[in-house]
């Protein structure tokens, strides 16, 4: 049974570490969702989304910004304002302990990278926060990313400011440098089991990304922005800055391969290439699926699409087997996501212009809702929810 909006919205008081610190409210309005097209054969689910100010670094927040729960209707089933300059990111249902949980990441300054501290949130069937995962080793964890693995671990990503010589790629010899890094972290200790830094592993020379005009800002050579579990269980890690999919060891932190970018391993056939990419998971067998932008700030390709590709680990080949784009040819300058479906569809996020869609198994647009002006969500899903939801 679906519970009614008046009974589960609530205002997290800050960093709400446990439900007690919650309190129930229906004086906050969510931001509305627009249902655009709504057509026969959908997968059966509710939508999951975190509504922010739009654009890189966030915008100006246009007003009460959270994680939502709606559905095909755009009716509101469940909303949870952030207050305190905060914004949501990455809602979506994942399995804790063998049980399906909520989660999301939040932070200030989302995609602004300084002064960012993400804490992230792990939340019943009830709507109570159980868990909460924070980096370690004095870092601090990034919005991009919030994985939870089958080994009871979360996956996040970091972002922390190092000094570089940036001599090789026409910097100087001492200069602030964003370095990508990611730690794996035991949900119930807190304890980091595994961490990873770029530099070192990451050539500067990959970044497509030009160096800050001002002597004194930090350059995101790398900009992280996904982290997945390949099938063997090591690390894809999707770089934006240098259009790049990195496998990497779990244990020992080398890289496997490249996919894309200035010194990938394959060879990309024709339309194979990408460029600023978002999500990159396994999608079967050697073949990965990625959100390609195409845009970062000029268009690479006129508009943004989802693709899936075929590895061939021999030949060391990326072939295009399948791709899609919106019906409008959206150019998505920053974030977005691709989710498959039970029923062979597939739920995707358009990111920064506000929009989510879903589409059949034959690539017809079946789904299609928008946030209101000002607002846009990183990523967006559909999921079954509750779980005892038939």
């Amino acid at each position: 049974m679906i519970r009614p909006l008046s009974a589960v919205v609530f205002l997290l008081l800050g960093l709400a570490a446990s439900s007690s610190e919650a309190q129930s409210t229906t004086a906050v309005k969510p931001p509305e969702v627009t249902v655009l097209q709504n057509s026969p054969g959908q997968t059966d689910g509710l939508i999951f989304i975190a509504p922010k100010g739009a654009g890189i670094g966030g915008g100006p927040q246009p007003g009460p910004v959270g994680p939502e729960i709606v559905d095909s209707s755009g009716r509101v089933i469940w909303f949870s304002p952030v207050t305190n300059g905060q914004v949501a990111a990455d809602f979506r249902v994942q399995s804790y302990r063998g049980k399906p949980v909520l989660t999301w990441a939040q932070q200030s300054n989302f995609g602004k990278l300084a002064g960012a501290t993400s804490v992230n949130y792990i939340a019943d069937d009830t709507y109570h926060i159980i868990a909460t995962v924070r980096a370690g080793n004095g870092l601090n964890a990034d919005a991009h990313e919030f994985l939870l693995t089958p080994q009871g671990t979360a996956l996040v990503t970091i972002y922390n400011v190092v000094t570089a010589d940036l001599s090789s790629v026409g910097g100087s010899k001492s200069a602030p440098v964003w370095e990508g890094s990611i730690q794996e972290i035991d949900v119930a200790t807190g304890k980091v089991i595994f961490e990873w830094h770029s530099l070192g592993k990451v050539g500067l020379d990959e970044s497509y990304w030009p160096l800050p005009e001002s002597p004194g800002a930090a350059w995101d050579y790398i900009h992280i922005n996904g982290i997945a579990l390949d099938d063997d269980g090591n690390l894809l890690l999707s770089a934006r800055h240098t259009s790049t999919v990195y496998k990497l060891d779990r244990h020992t932190g080398a890289v496997i391969w490249r996919l894309g970018g200035k010194k990938s391993n394959f060879s990309l056939g024709p339309d194979a290439a990408f460029s600023f990419q978002h999500d990159a998971v396994m999608a079967g067998p050697n073949t990965i699926r990625i959100f390609d932008n195409e845009v970062n700030p000029k268009p690479v390709r006129p508009w943004s699409r989802v693709i899936w590709l075929k590895l061939d680990p021999s030949a060391k080949t990326a072939t295009l087997i399948r791709s899609l784009d919106h019906p409008d040819h959206l150019s998505v300058l920053s974030q977005g996501s691709a989710q498959p479906l039970e029923n062979g569809n597939t739920f995707v996020g358009w990111g920064e212009p506000g929009r989510f869609s879903e589409f059949d198994s034959s690539g017809r647009m079946i789904f299609d809702a928008t946030l209101p002006k000002g607002y846009d969500t990183y990523r967006a899903y559909r999921f079954r929810w509750p779980p005892d939801r038939k």
